[in-house]
């Protein structure tokens, strides 16, 4: 197998990838996760984004990446405002959406032009005017015929064949190919359930063509885009020919999908200079909105590709775009930003597209942004890189709660990627939060399970009482540690039935935790329990919730926490044989470790 220099996902193919192609895709700083138990694992990135060196037969593949020796010298074009939207580029406030000066890029004008106008020689020419390749016609023709007998728009066919074309004409692979193999390895819906965790997104934004392209077409990492969308009186839904007309996009009325483009080519992270944004994702133009000729498509489309948003930008990381301000406009933050409902940092599907190194959009260089302002958003934004970083679910969920959605299932559908689920639940627009919290709690991480049973005080009022239902954790706000616990918790293959591996003390004397305190301070108490060789212990434990527990005998479930106090859920055993919890403790800082105890570490409790 060839070495994969290019980043390319498909730079080798297998044979089946030699269809001959008949037609184009119609598809398209302010300042800058006693029944026998699963052997389920916690998710991993698993290959939906791997690199070519991942594809195993050699001998059927048709086509090794090629490098010429000579590349070619693509000359500089220039974008700008007048010549995109006609207006005067002093009068653009963003100063990055003003111009931008760069190679292979072409004009809103002649994307828009139709290859039959230009004929197959036309085509060419501006193909070659644009790489600054000297194709002959006789080589390409029958590559660029399917374009003008259909009347495809120059735009779309640069899209489509700019990084392709030398590949299709040195080797004969073909674009119909490596349409058939991303739809085949985009077959990940079972059961109502994604089966890989990171799928990349169904389109990307080609910058440089000014086209909406599958991301088969790409093959590459994208930017993304993050924005809080303006309120319904203040959008306007656009038709465009960038995504082929495909659905109206809702755009804020005082923003210009052209200047956006202006301003991605022109946007570079801090960290990396040298990179240049050339594909991105949009959700308003990359994922199937509502309205346009083929509306019927949208919720199968959504229930693969709503969830799987997260991984577009985790996988984008450093280049990801912030509008604070709305989508294209000008930023502009005042002190009652924070308040608005549409301010991106109270928006609920913004929660999973927090990255490390933000690149700010929308920057004038007139706007001053008061201490005040820059304060509270240097501690919103850092609050948030924390989360990201450390990501305790109740921590994510007390988040949520203060968010605003159009839709109040879209709270737990925001939550869905940043809970590592080992499979993710698809977006099932008809379903309640509740029903669709129920779902996630199934396949979440296995340590967002031990924090749901380990943490959350109450029993559940739900399906299942080890863990809180949707309308628990969104009621109360709960301030826990961070923590890492070393035991375990595995579905059966009775769906109703989970399983806790870890220590389990049949019999424990509980006390000193009866009566809450006026104060919101931690109760002391203390609990009595034999060993596994018999010998007595005494251990001194604090409740810092509010959550009585009477004083009496319990079955307790215990969890080793590495660099915390011991964790501990009290209940009983049900005449089923399931523990059913009522409440949790931890252990006091000072007190004798779980691990020095003689006790059995992999004792499988039934939950119920």
């Amino acid at each position: 197998m060839g070495t994969n220099t290019s980043g390319y996902w498909w730079a080798t193919l297998p044979s089946s990838s030699t269809t001959r192609l008949n037609s184009p895709s119609a598809t398209m700083d302010l300042q800058e996760r006693t029944p026998a138990v699963d052997t389920e694992g916690d998710s991993e990135s698993d290959g939906l984004w791997e690199e070519a060196s991942d594809y195993e037969d050699e001998e059927d593949s048709v086509f090794e990446y090629i490098i010429d020796e000579e590349y070619p010298t693509p000359p500089e074009v220039t974008l700008t405002s007048l010549t995109e939207i006609g207006q005067e580029e002093s009068t653009i406030p963003v100063l990055k959406q003003r111009s931008y000066t760069g190679e292979e890029v072409i004009s809103s004008v002649l994307a828009d032009t139709l290859c039959a106008d230009l004929g197959a020689d036309g085509v060419l020419k501006e193909f070659n005017t644009a790489l600054g390749t000297s194709y002959s016609l006789d080589s390409v023709i029958s590559i660029l015929e399917p374009y003008v007998a259909q009347n495809v728009d120059f735009g779309t066919a640069y899209a489509y064949l700019r990084r392709n074309l030398h590949l299709i004409y040195l080797s004969g692979l073909t674009l119909r190919g490596l349409e058939e193999y991303d739809e085949e390895r985009r077959n990940v819906l079972a059961d109502g359930r994604i089966t890989r965790r990171s799928v990349p997104p169904r389109r990307v934004w080609d910058l440089r063509a000014n086209r909406v392209v599958p991301y088969w077409v790409a093959g590459c990492d994208p930017w993304a885009i993050s924005h809080a969308w303006m309120d319904e009186k203040d959008r306007a839904d656009v038709m465009t020919p960038i995504n082929g007309y495909e659905w109206p996009v809702p755009m804020p009325k005082d923003a210009d999908l052209d200047l956006i483009r202006i301003e991605m080519l022109n946007m570079r992270p801090r960290q990396d200079p040298h990179l240049r944004a050339e594909y991105v994702w949009l959700d308003v133009l990359c994922l199937r909105q509502e309205g346009g000729k083929n509306e019927h498509l949208r919720l199968d489309e959504w229930k693969l590709d709503v969830p799987t948003i997260g991984a577009v930008y985790e996988h984008a990381y450093k280049r990801v775009v912030y509008y604070l301000s709305g989508l294209g406009r000008p930023l502009h933050l005042t002190p009652d930003y924070f308040e608005s409902d549409r301010c991106w940092f109270r928006r609920a599907w913004t929660l999973q597209e927090i990255t490390e190194n933000p690149i700010i959009a929308g920057v004038t260089g007139k706007d001053v942004t008061d201490t005040q302002v820059q304060t509270r958003f240097d501690k919103e934004l850092k609050s948030l890189q924390w989360m990201s970083a450390f990501n305790p679910i109740l921590d994510y969920v007390s988040e949520m709660r203060n968010r605003v959605s159009t839709k109040s299932l879209d709270k737990v559908a925001g939550l869905v990627y940043l809970l590592n689920p080992y499979v993710i639940p698809i977006y099932d627009a008809k379903q309640s939060p509740e029903e669709a919290w129920e779902v996630l709690m199934d396949v979440m991480g296995r340590q967002y399970k031990l924090e749901l049973l380990f943490l959350y005080p109450e029993p559940g009022d739900g399906k299942k009482r080890w863990r809180p239902s949707w309308e628990q954790v969104t009621s109360n706000r709960l301030v826990v540690p961070l923590l890492i616990l070393v035991c375990d918790i595995k579905r059966t293959e009775d769906p109703d039935i989970d399983c806790y591996i870890g220590s389990c003390i049949k019999s424990a004397n509980v006390r000193g935790l009866g009566e809450v305190p006026n104060e919101p301070t931690p109760r002391q108490g203390e609990v009595d329990f034999n060993d596994n060789n018999g010998a007595p212990h005494t251990l001194k434990i604090v409740a810092g919730h509010i959550q009585p527990i009477p004083d009496g005998i319990y079955t307790l479930l215990g969890c080793y926490s590495l660099g915390n106090p011991d964790r501990w859920v009290l209940g009983h055993i049900r005449k089923d044989g399931r523990f059913e919890k009522l409440s949790v403790f931890c252990s006091v800082h000072d007190e004798v470790r779980f691990d020095s105890l003689e006790l059995d570490r992999e004792v499988k409790t039934f939950l119920s």
